[in-house]
């Protein structure tokens, strides 16, 4: 495992631009064909909802536009569709998307458009038509390439289902990423090892691992305080961690970011950059959230969170339920916390803002701890700080 250090000056720049006059897109699609038990995502069964959807699709298209004229002229950086499974959504409602975002906010040239979707066959049906709407990169849940562990999941697709997705989506799109999940219960470091190592062959150029969370809303959730699911203890989860990297560094993807590799630099998700490095991205759709830079100050927005809710909130000109302007060291903080989880760390000017300095107190103890590294005036985590992250953020911000 390689230590994080920030980028080059000149290879941290190129791709990031003016963050002001830039404008990511988040569009949230809440529909899924079943709710995983792990989910705490704002998702509803979908059930055939037509008139519903058809008029969230209107509701986000009119948001899009008011939001519009309220941050001024931009350029487009990106467009992520996310859920919920948006792969659901009808593509002549993507392609609307795509093309209203980029007449409102005309980008310089390509740009990344990211959509999630499931590896079922149904869904792998839909691909060229999400293709052809403008997708260009399709980040996929599969979770996992074991059956027994879909079925522990509540996943809707079978391993064979998953393979053969990846493989529909490598032929109609030009990039790929999948998402898995490990530390579940029951599950060994060898046992893991082999899934991703064999999960490594199908030649995607990203993956997002992450540990299986248990949140006290979920199906999960409810059968963990009835202790009737045991989660890997702390010890294992580490070792699980540990592996994941070792198998990753191995086969060339380098973990830019806490919980996502990619095999190269051109391979990183530019939407997800633009949002760690503190530019500015609508939240559309229900639940969604945002954050602008209005009259020179750090907004963050979240829309009505019920469907009818955002609908009726965006018919009468409000459709957040809540909209807060960030103080100087709220903003400095929120990037930081961001910053910390990247490979490119935070600017030390915004830990100087935070009231920290490298020559004495926390910032400067968990540099001298090997926690945090200091290199070309940005803070970094460590190979060492990166595992316990959440414990090097409290020390640093409380």
């Amino acid at each position: 495992m390689t230590e994080a250090r920030p980028q080059s000056t000149a290879r941290r720049e190129r791709g990031v631009g003016d963050q002001k006059d830039t404008l990511a897109l988040y569009v949230h699609w809440p529909y899924c064909a079943r709710i995983c038990p792990y989910c705490d995502f704002n998702v509803v069964r979908d059930r055939g909802r037509v008139e519903e959807q058809a008029g969230l699709v209107d509701a986000i298209l009119t948001d899009m536009t008011a939001q519009a004229a309220l941050v001024g002229p931009r350029r487009l950086a990106s467009i992520f569709f996310g859920g919920g499974t948006p792969s659901l959504m009808p593509p002549e409602a993507v392609a609307a998307a795509i093309t209203q975002a980029r007449t409102l906010f005309p980008p310089d040239g390509e740009i990344e458009i990211t959509l999630e979707a499931n590896p079922t066959d149904a869904e792998a049906g839909r691909y060229a038509a999400l293709a052809e709407a403008g997708i260009n990169r399709l980040s996929m849940g599969v979770q996992s390439f074991d059956d027994a562990a879909l079925a522990f999941l509540g996943r809707d697709h079978s391993a064979a289902e998953a393979r053969r997705a990846v493989e529909t989506a490598a032929r109609a799109f030009p990039r790929l990423s999948i998402d898995l999940i490990y530390a579940r219960p029951g599950q060994s470091v060898a046992d893991w090892t082999a899934e991703l190592t064999t999960a490594l062959d199908l030649g995607f150029e990203h993956v997002s691992p992450y540990q299986l969370t248990i949140e006290p809303t979920t199906a999960f959730g409810r059968a963990f305080a009835r202790g009737t699911l045991t989660p890997p203890d702390e010890d294992l989860a580490a070792s699980l961690y540990e592996a994941t990297q070792a198998v990753l560094e191995a086969a060339g993807f380098e973990a830019y970011e806490v919980s996502n590799h990619a095999r190269d630099v051109a391979a990183r998700s530019s939407h997800n950059l633009h949002v760690w490095r503190g530019g500015d991205y609508l939240g559309l759709g229900p639940g969604a959230h945002g954050r602008l830079t209005l009259a020179g100050e750090r907004t963050a927005t979240v829309a009505h969170r019920r469907i009818a809710d955002y609908v009726a909130g965006v018919a009468a000109g409000a459709p957040w339920a809540e909209r807060e302007a960030l103080d100087a060291l709220g903003a400095a903080e929120e990037r930081v916390l961001l910053g910390l989880r990247t490979v490119e760390g935070a600017p030390l000017t915004l830990l100087h803002a935070l009231g920290l300095s490298e020559t004495a107190g926390p910032l400067a103890d968990l540099i001298a701890d090997g926690f945090l590294t200091l290199a070309e005036g940005h803070v970094a985590a460590t190979a060492t700080g990166r595992p316990v992250l959440d414990a090097v953020l409290r020390a640093l911000l409380t």
